[in-house]
């Protein structure tokens, strides 16, 4: 074929209800295939490691009557909501009594020995972002991995006749890719395809989440276009999303090696259309895959507390020390952690606020306790925040206190996690970490 045309309609499915209208203009454009990525470590760590979705199963099911790849299912692509999305799709099909088609999909979970192998047998799990290498204590202390599959598992799956294909955590850009591999099209055009489209209206202007734009392919360029009769994809809003989340903004790295956008030149072809040609696609010696690790901390409680008192605000720092000291009397110094947010003061940016020295006349203290078990977590939260009331500031005569408390209970949160893996390990196989199933449906 002399293109291809891929629509995207959400750059992270499930995370928000997608813009209809513009979905079903893309639609009726007769694209070649729809394809969405389904998750993203911007979450945290929390689902990872709790194998849960950070987003309402209903914002993750949609009925889609042309061929479809989804990846990283319900947000974290582990093995439990990859079976969660194939089970969507047999039930869309046979609530509409849908023709018969062919369903894939693959997994990413890793078993821990088989990377601690990997560290006994010489081969060092390499760590990202100035990350040491990893340690087998590090591995002892997570809770649940995955590997981010490239273009090899989708491919395979296309390879096979599948109509529709689930994946396990996916690189976002290896989903578009592989269908344009599949068709033929080159590795530089196609990666650049995958990275333009990966996170839908991201690529468009004026700004708006969730939209649809279409992506097409050809042997020598890409055009990328806005759904939404409001938006368009421009020079400037296409360029600066190709720059977007990477510490060296031409770079791209996939399993398998390295999308180059240095000399990209970027060409406004129709007023919702920008053209992209100038790629360069570097394979890597070997095939290194990324790994995602989360491990729990402990039980979590919330509490809240409001100050408008301005002499407690000025000494707010000595009244969250005050409550810290007064969990250590209650608790020891080990065991356990309190988090404070001062949210009206520094509460996004913490020490980097350039403000932080000019608070607010009202603040917000949100207290984060962990703990081992739900009872003392509860109590190190309760303590945290409550003692935020009777913090013994100088000057202070009354007796009143100066903090407001929005709730009398701390809340119940989703237990604490930490990003434990952020790394590659070295295969000899693309495919070795991700097997792949098939079933016809309907």
């Amino acid at each position: 074929m002399s293109s291809l045309r891929i629509i995207c309609p959400n750059g992270h499915l499930g995370f928000a209800p997608l813009k209809t209208r513009s979905f079903h203009i893309g639609v009726d454009a007769r694209p070649d295939i729809i394809a969405a990525d389904s998750g993203s470590d911007d979450i945290g760590p929390v689902p990872l490691g709790a194998d849960s979705c950070a987003s309402p199963k209903a914002w993750q099911e949609r009925r889609i009557g042309v061929p479809m790849m989804i990846g990283s299912a319900g947000d974290t692509g582990t093995n439990s909501r990859v079976d969660m999305y194939v089970q969507i799709i047999r039930d869309i099909a046979a609530r509409h009594g849908l023709a018969p088609f062919k369903l894939g999909w693959f997994y990413s979970e890793v078993d821990p020995s088989y990377v601690r192998a990997k560290i006994r047998g010489g081969s060092p799990v390499t760590g990202l972002d100035a990350r040491p290498d990893l340690t087998e204590e590090e591995l002892d202390a997570t809770s649940r991995i995955v590997a981010m599959a490239g273009v090899h598992p989708f491919v395979k799956l296309l390879e096979e006749g599948c109509d529709v294909i689930i994946g396990g955590r996916s690189s976002d850009s290896a989903i578009f890719a592989a269908a344009a591999l599949h068709k033929g099209y080159p590795e530089a055009q196609s990666y650049y395809l995958g990275k333009v489209l990966e996170c839908a209206s991201f690529c468009a202007e004026p700004y708006g989440a969730k939209e649809t734009v279409m992506g097409e392919i050809t042997q020598d360029h890409v055009q990328v276009t806005a759904m939404a009769p409001e938006q368009r994809c421009t020079v400037a809003s296409v360029a600066g999303h190709a720059m977007y989340e990477r510490s060296n903004p031409f770079h791209e790295f996939v399993a398998g090696g390295m999308l180059d956008m240095t000399h990209c030149a970027y060409d406004q072809v129709s007023e919702k259309t920008t053209r992209v040609t100038g790629m360069t696609f570097e394979p890597s010696q070997g095939i290194r895959v990324k790994l995602e690790g989360s491990g729990k901390v402990g039980e979590r409680f919330v509490g809240m507390a409001g100050i408008r008192d301005p002499y407690t605000i000025a000494n707010v720092d000595a009244a969250i020390d005050w409550a810290r000291q007064q969990t250590v009397e209650r608790f020891g110094p080990d065991g356990w952690e309190l988090h404070y947010n001062v949210f009206g003061r520094d509460g996004i940016m913490g020490e980097m606020e350039p403000l932080r020295d000019r608070p607010s006349h009202e603040l917000c203290i949100v207290v984060q306790g962990v703990a081992p078990t739900r009872e003392m977590a509860e109590e190190v939260t309760m303590t945290g925040t409550r003692q935020l009331f009777y913090a013994r500031l100088p000057d202070v005569k009354g007796t009143a206190g100066g903090v407001s408390f929005v709730l009398d209970e701390v809340l119940e949160a989703s237990p604490a996690y930490r990003w434990t893996l952020n790394h590659t390990m070295a295969v000899d196989d693309p495919l070795e970490l991700f097997p792949t199933h098939a079933a016809m449906i309907g």
